[in-house]
């Protein structure tokens, strides 16, 4: 018992390293990631008067990004795979600062479209491509804390960025401030796709930075986890997971938690701004939200890792999701309103987090490459349908009220089908 318990404890130490060593990097590469796929939300504060575009436009343009990222994302998963994380990432985050940096100069709608799509599709691969390279490194017990601490990395992006985004938008001069937003906000992608080839070691054979032993005792503690998962509903080979109900159910709930995530994201700063602030002003009160969302997730992940709830968690944040989008529009005040995005980042937030665990609890090998990349490439087209049915909504309707409950709706199938897919499948495994 004693030697368990010295085993254990040193497997907690290494594994503490690894975490301290590469979730920092991938959380900037995400921040990076959900930076340049975003920022264009601030960018239609000015360059909608700059070019013209309707709300019909900005929704479509917006959420585009999500049929590239829908279309390459299980080749670029499977690559990933094949050609290890170092040099797949380089590709990817190089590609897509750059096709970023190129947005600065759209002239119109179709190059506005085309440039979005491309970037889609240069950045595929990058959300599944981590949470894959995380069952590389950490057991199934403690991977719902480190899947929520990579993720903070979403709402971190906004934090940073939204108050940027917004002073840069007061830039002008030989470009319009949009454009000195876009190319300087892809610069940062650029510099850390050549820095992944030195700091994310493929597997944990190959980590300099551990020792002989403490590469023995993390492959130990991961092998220990895979066997005994043997025979417990699991997935280990690519046509077998196609032909498995249970990662199709997935895509229902991250799906619904996704068209709230972008519907509301891409969305938020106008929606504030037009409650009278100024750009800089919208760019410091978008950031609220989403520091409440960051602790929310830690938090979320911390009480899941504790109690092995994977399902109730999910599903009690995208409920409260639900709440806050319709507090949104409902209230009139613009205290309770931000109170309400509050609530909505919280929930939103915390249920992606949480709900990756669920995955990645049945998938291993090209399962888990392929399984993975196949959700999440599904589920990202809730990214287009949520900005573009919120820009065509508020078209239509001449305000946001019908877009944000029609979000609400789709958070509240998200909580409802969560708890159907626990007790179906989860509970029988644990049985």
């Amino acid at each position: 018992m004693a030697d368990t318990i010295q085993s254990d404890a040193r497997a907690d130490r290494v594994l503490a390293r690894a975490a301290r060593r590469l979730i920092p990097v991938m959380a900037l590469m995400y921040v990076a990631s959900f930076l340049d796929r975003v920022n264009v939300g601030f960018a239609i504060l000015t360059m909608k008067q700059d070019l013209g575009f309707s709300p019909e436009v900005f929704g479509l343009g917006a959420g585009i990004f999500f049929w590239g990222y829908f279309l390459f994302e299980i080749p670029s998963n499977l690559m990933l795979e094949k050609f290890g994380a170092r040099m797949w990432m380089c590709r990817i985050m190089v590609t897509w600062g750059l096709i970023s940096m190129a947005t600065a100069f759209v002239q119109g709608p179709t190059s506005f479209y085309v440039l979005r799509f491309l970037l889609g599709l240069a950045e595929a691969g990058l959300y599944p491509g981590m949470i894959l390279y995380m069952t590389y490194w950490f057991p199934q017990a403690t991977r719902a804390r480190f899947i929520a601490l990579f993720l903070a990395a979403v709402p971190a992006a906004s934090v940073i960025g939204a108050p940027l985004s917004g002073w840069l938008l007061g830039f002008n001069g030989i470009l319009h401030g949009w454009q000195w937003m876009l190319l300087l906000e892809g610069l940062p992608s650029l510099v850390l796709g050549i820095a992944v080839l030195w700091l994310l070691p493929d597997r944990p054979a190959t980590a300099p930075w551990l020792d002989a032993e403490e590469k023995r005792i993390l492959e130990a503690r991961l092998a220990d986890d895979r066997r005994a998962d043997d025979g417990k509903h699991t997935m280990s080979g690519f046509w077998e997971m196609l032909k498995d109900k249970r990662i199709w159910i997935f895509i229902i709930p991250d799906f619904s938690i996704v068209i709230g995530l972008y519907g509301m994201g891409l969305w938020m700063p106008q929606m504030i701004k037009d409650l009278g602030f100024s750009n800089l002003e919208t760019g410091f009160l978008v950031a609220l939200p989403y520091v409440v969302s960051m602790v929310g997730m830690v938090l979320l992940g911390l009480s899941s890792d504790r109690t092995g709830d994977r399902a109730g968690h999910v599903a009690g944040a995208a409920f409260a999701g639900a709440l806050g989008l319709m507090g949104a529009v409902l209230f009139a005040n613009p205290v309770l309103i931000m109170l309400s995005f509050c609530l909505a980042a919280f929930g939103i937030y915390g249920a992606l987090a949480v709900f990756w665990t669920l995955p990645t609890a049945i998938l291993r090998g090209m399962a888990a490459a392929g399984g993975l990349a196949l959700l999440n490439s599904f589920s990202n087209l809730g990214g287009f349908f949520g900005p573009t049915l919120m820009g065509w909504l508020k078209q239509a309707t001449g305000t946001y009220t019908m877009g944000m409950l029609v979000l609400a709706a789709m958070l509240a199938l998200a909580g409802i089908s969560t708890l159907v897919i626990g007790r179906a499948f989860f509970r029988a495994a644990r049985a």
